[in-house]
Order: structure tokens, then sequence, then C-alpha cells
């Protein structure tokens, strides 16, 4: 791995925390020895056009600043190649960081952090979920969202205040009042097929999304598996004892919640659209896959997860 890093960066992140982490994450990387450049985008495909030249141009590592929207744009640059991803978390949700057990909120730590595993035990090998609609692809690394979530998901990324976990708090509170449950219908990768109607699919390669909601608590990224969160026909009262519990992870053993753990996997249901890393993927049906080994991460070693150099 060469000394040069770009700093991908996303400066609203977070009300504008990505633009004032990105000066102690280059400090702490220089002082650590490291050329460090910056990449900027004026909207979000120029951001991808620059991170893609700047992998193409052999950087060491590409780094993000910001949150998982960024992280997201990252993915679509570095899946499948041998550049790795480093994360400086900046934003709302900061999922991706707390999946991999990263700083967050905290630049330079999470700089030094960084620093530390490139000099020392080098990048490991994550997967990724891989989601195909027509002849659109897109990867993503925490948790697919549809139904319920979704919509909370989008009423979440719409409001100004507050921030973190307490903006998708109110975004739930906000689609209680008229959300039904949707015929779904899952087709497994074993050919078998599920139609169940649900208040929401959760199809997680992490296990937690909006800000700390575990909503796929025993995935891992690094099984080879995707892990799939029914939660079924809720009525308003059950869904609002159920979701408190979606923080612990103790939902899981809910009635009216089912799993699964798959490779891949299609589903569909009407008038529903899918988010993945908090950014929105399109309509339903769509087929998710998960990608072995797609990703290179600057993370701490969890579990069996093998280190590259």
């Amino acid at each position: 791995m060469t000394s040069d890093i770009t700093l991908f960066v996303n400066p609203t992140a977070g009300r504008g925390r990505g633009a004032h982490a990105a000066q102690p994450a280059a400090r702490a990387l220089r002082d650590a020895g490291f050329a460090v450049r910056t990449v900027l985008g004026h909207d979000a495909a120029d951001a991808l056009r620059r991170a893609r030249d700047a992998v193409a141009e052999g950087t060491g590592a590409l780094v993000a600043v910001g949150g998982d929207g960024m992280i997201s744009l990252a993915l679509q640059a570095l899946a499948g190649t041998r550049t790795p991803l480093g994360v400086i978390a900046a934003g709302t949700g900061n999922d991706f960081a707390r999946t991999l057990g990263l700083p967050v909120r905290d630049p330079a730590a999470a700089a030094r952090v960084t620093a530390e595993i490139i000099k020392e035990t080098g990048p490991r090998a994550i997967d990724l979920g891989r989601v195909t609609s027509g002849t659109r692809t897109r990867w993503y690394g925490t948790v697919l969202a549809s139904g319920f979530d979704s919509r909370v998901n989008d009423r979440g990324n719409r409001m100004r205040i507050p921030a973190g976990r307490f903006k998708y708090d109110l975004a739930i509170l906000a689609e209680l009042a008229g959300f039904r449950p949707v015929p779904y219908r899952l087709t497994l990768d074993d050919g078998h097929v599920v139609e169940t109607d649900a208040t929401l699919v959760a199809v997680g390669n992490g296990s937690s999304y909006g800000g700390g909601m575990r909503i796929c608590a025993d995935a891992r990224t690094d099984d080879g598996l995707l892990d799939v969160t029914v939660v079924g026909d809720c009525d308003r009262r059950t869904l609002i004892k159920v979701l408190p519990r979606v923080y612990k992870g103790t939902h899981l053993d809910h009635p009216k919640v089912t799993t699964y753990r798959v490779r891949s996997l299609t589903l569909d249901a009407p008038d529903t659209t899918g988010y993945a890393d908090g950014e929105p993927l399109g309509p339903l049906p769509l087929t998710v896959e998960c990608a072995p080994g797609a990703l290179r991460v600057l993370a701490p070693r969890q579990g069996p997860a093998t280190s590259l150099r």
C-alpha cells in the first residue's frame, strides 16, 4: 500500500460536521507520515467520478469523511477493487462505522485508528450487499430497508431537526399514524417463496440502520450471508411495543418477527420503495445478493475476518 491517501469529503454531512471533520482527520494522517489529498464533488455524481478517478490513479486508500450517504458513494467506487476504505464518521446515523467498531464523531481518533491499521495489521475483507433492478446495480454495506422503515427513512431524510437517532424516532411517530402492512412476496435462494402481509422487510449485511436500530441484530459482515428480518402484520399497538426493542436487538424473538439467512433473495411489494445505507434504490421488486469479501476496509478485526496485505 502506498503512503498516499485520499480524503473523500462530504462537507454538508451532519449539518456541516463533515467539513469540520476533514481538517483534524487530515492532520492526524499527515502526522502519521501519510501524504493526504482531499476530494470533494459538486454533487453526488461528480463526487463519485472523482472517487473512481482516485482509485484508478492508484491511491493507497480512500478515506470517506461524512455519514452513511458518503460511505454509500465510496462503496460504488471501491467494490471489487483492491483499494481499501477508511471511515471518518461525521454524519447523522453512522451505522457503517458502528458496525465496524470505528470511532464515531471523533475525526482525529478515527484517523489515528486508520493510520495504525494501515501500518500494523492491514485492511480486512468484508461482504457487501449487491442490489439489482433491471440493468442497474448498487452496493450497500449495512441494511436494505423496505416498507414502514423505508417510509421512516424517507421522512427522516427530509427533516432538518433534531439530529441523530432522535430524528428517526420522530419520523417513526409520524409514520405510525397512517401506515398499513402491505403484501410481500419473497423468493429465497433455495427457491422457497414466502407470501405474507408485512409491516417491513429488512435485509442486513450489517446489523443496524437509523443511528443504531439493530433491526438485523445477528448479521455479520464476513459470513457470506444476508440476514432478513420480516416484521409481520402488526397493528399500531403491537408495533409501538416492538419498535423500542429494536435498539437492543431483542425484537427478533417476538412472535410477529420472522428471520431468514440467505445468500440472495428477491423481494416484491406494491407501492414500496427500497432504501440501502439510507439512500433510495427505487421501487420493488429488487434482487439482493451477498457479495463475499467484496470490500477491503481499514477497521479493527472482528471474529474470523481475514487480514489482507
